[in-house]
């Protein structure tokens, strides 16, 4: 199945789109660069004036008012070029915000479909490569590169003075270099840690994407990576705003040194200590024409990455493009049927099951036995709408299972799998499957029917435990008992759960069977894939799988004695009742 709805871009031609969208933003960075460049014609202009009218004239006045001029024409310059960092910075964000939330949608489809351990965080680099691309200096070099030619000029002017002018100018760079490693510190250091919460997330979602698919996780869970992208990006906001201010007061003073000198020098010519031959606009021009090629070779490598990132990006889009919400459903309460399932691991390299049918009514409840490699895991992946079937149906109350939007099947069904995954945060909201409002009452319903209420309240923090990335703090049983109260909250109509006591002890196995005995007492249905026989002891129905195809089908006690016998001797009674 597909995933449920996140952002609302689809497909190749949303992905498209996103570049429409920044037409604007393009011409009014092509308007301020134009301005820019005018502007950076103030060194020549101030170097002309200088010789036409202060030389000739021997007035310092006039040349105190033209480097007033001068100075407020520079101010001008490095305002509108910080006005052009910012705008590239903000077209950064925006691409981000318009397909971040897609990006994280399909790292999930991904290790889904087979692609995630291949790929894994890639389409989330990738986007962040681009972002990093378009705030950075690198598409500056390639507006201002077409106004090369009109700033070539080379000369030098030699004089102690000019010398000490010069001296003085690095230190104030050195000092405003300074000032960036000072200034910036804090907010990179903030922007490290906010991607690294962010990051970790997603990574953990990607490990969990068959519990996200299977309860209808992705959208809270989406959310609560969008509100780390949003701390990262505003991390990210605070750093590179600090970061272009210093950058353009730089490029200003490092003009202005120029054009300084050129005074200095017309000073020193006017008191005749240097020669009249002086021609400062040449250092100026060639300085200016060289600028764009020495920041396109600088950042030549992350425009190629860029590059890739964006087509791979492109392509992502139109493999996984996004669907709209079919129209909601009645909550199914009657029958939940497989019919001739034919299921194939991702990318179809083989078979896993094989013309696989069963229809069960409410109240019943279905164990699914056989060897390792019989195919159970991969069955309970195609009962819950992780895996599509190539062939064949799962119906909810005769409705198939694509029927549902992703959210909207997730309430309907609980699922445990075989290799059991929390994520960061609360006990609570992990039962609650990260619901923005759950209710008390059903997180701690679904605790008691897990048998895991009494361990909870133990903590000393009790349900409001925050539990590590993975469930870290808590043992694999404890984590597994957790894991089956997540399935069981809201009272899902459907009930997979995936080799459920493969971590559980003797309590911990009294618990699961007392679980699946409510889920049929209250009229849901539950499969259960066992490899113990203690997990068959309130089933009344089982299926026996070998090389991914049914061999047998039908009441327990019957179907064990006919193809497990030694698994029906090992098997205590059960006291359970059937219910309805």
């Amino acid at each position: 199945m597909t995933g449920g709805s996140g952002a609302r871009l689809v497909g190749a031609p949303g992905f498209l789109s996103v570049i429409s969208a920044s037409r604007g933003a393009f011409l009014g960075l092509a308007l301020f660069s134009g301005l820019i460049n005018v502007l950076y014609l103030t060194g020549s202009f101030y170097m002309l004036q200088v010789y036409d009218r202060v030389i000739p004239s021997r007035s310092v006045p006039t040349l105190i008012a033209l480097s007033l001029l001068a100075a407020t024409l520079f101010a001008g310059q490095a305002a509108l070029d910080y006005f052009r960092s910012r705008v590239l910075l903000q077209m950064a964000r925006s691409l981000d915000e318009r397909l971040s939330p897609a990006v994280f949608r399909i790292v999930g489809q991904m290790s889904l479909t087979g692609n995630g351990s291949a790929n894994g965080l890639q389409p989330m680099r990738d986007l962040d490569q681009v972002r990093s691309f378009l705030s950075g200096g690198g598409p500056l070099g390639l507006i201002d590169l077409p106004w090369m030619p009109f700033y070539l000029g080379i000369c030098f002017l030699f004089h102690p003075l000019i010398g000490i002018a010069a001296l003085m100018g690095a230190i104030m760079l050195i000092t405003i270099t300074i000032c960036a490693e000072v200034f910036t510190r804090k907010p990179i250091a903030e922007v490290a840690r906010h991607a690294a919460v962010r990051n970790g997330l997603a990574e953990t979602s990607r490990r969990n994407a068959e519990v996200v698919a299977a309860l209808g996780m992705g959208r809270r869970v989406g959310d609560l990576w969008e509100q780390a992208n949003q701390k990262h990006l505003d991390a990210q906001d605070r750093a590179s705003g600090v970061a272009s201010g210093l950058s353009g007061l730089s490029k200003a003073a490092r003009a202005a040194l120029q054009s300084g000198v050129l005074g200095l020098g017309a000073y020193l010519v006017i008191n005749n200590e240097a020669s009249g031959g002086v021609i400062i606009a040449s250092s100026i021009m060639t300085s200016r024409a060289l600028a764009p090629v020495e920041l396109l070779i600088s950042q030549w490598k992350a425009f190629g990455a860029a590059r890739q990132g964006w087509r791979r990006l492109r392509d992502l889009f139109a493999t996984f493009p996004e669907t709209a919400d079919p129209m909601p459903l009645d909550k199914p309460c009657r029958t939940f049927a497989a019919e001739g399932l034919m299921v194939t691991t991702p990318g179809g390299a083989r078979v896993a099951v094989n013309n696989v049918s069963f229809e069960l009514k409410a109240g019943s409840a279905l164990g699914v036995i056989g060897p390792s490699a019989a195919g159970k895991s991969s069955l309970a992946r195609a009962l819950v709408g992780i895996w599509r079937p190539q062939r064949g149906a799962v119906r909810l109350d005769g409705a198939m299972l694509g029927q549902w939007s992703r959210e909207e099947l997730g309430r309907h069904i609980g699922y445990l799998a075989q290799d059991v995954e929390l994520f960061g945060g609360t006990i609570a909201s992990n039962i609650a499957r990260f619901d923005p409002h759950p209710e008390p009452e059903a997180v701690m319903r679904a605790a008691r029917q897990a048998g895991v209420h009494e361990m909870i309240v133990n903590f000393p923090q009790g349900y409001d435990t925050r539990l590590g990335e993975g469930g870290v703090t808590l043992s694999g049983g404890q984590r597994q008992r957790i894991a089956l109260a997540r399935a069981l909250y809201g009272d899902p109509f459907l009930v997979v759960l995936d080799e459920p006591n493969s971590s559980l002890d003797v309590e911990g196995e009294q618990a699961l069977t007392q679980a699946i005995l409510n889920v049929r007492q209250r009229g849901g249905v539950a499969v259960v894939m066992a490899h113990r026989p203690s997990a068959l002891a309130s089933v009344d129905l089982v299926l026996a799988m070998a090389n991914g195809e049914a061999k047998g089908f039908g009441p327990r006690d019957e179907v064990l004695r006919k193809v497990l016998r030694p698994v029906a001797t090992a098997l205590q009674p059960p006291a359970v009742a059937t219910g309805t």
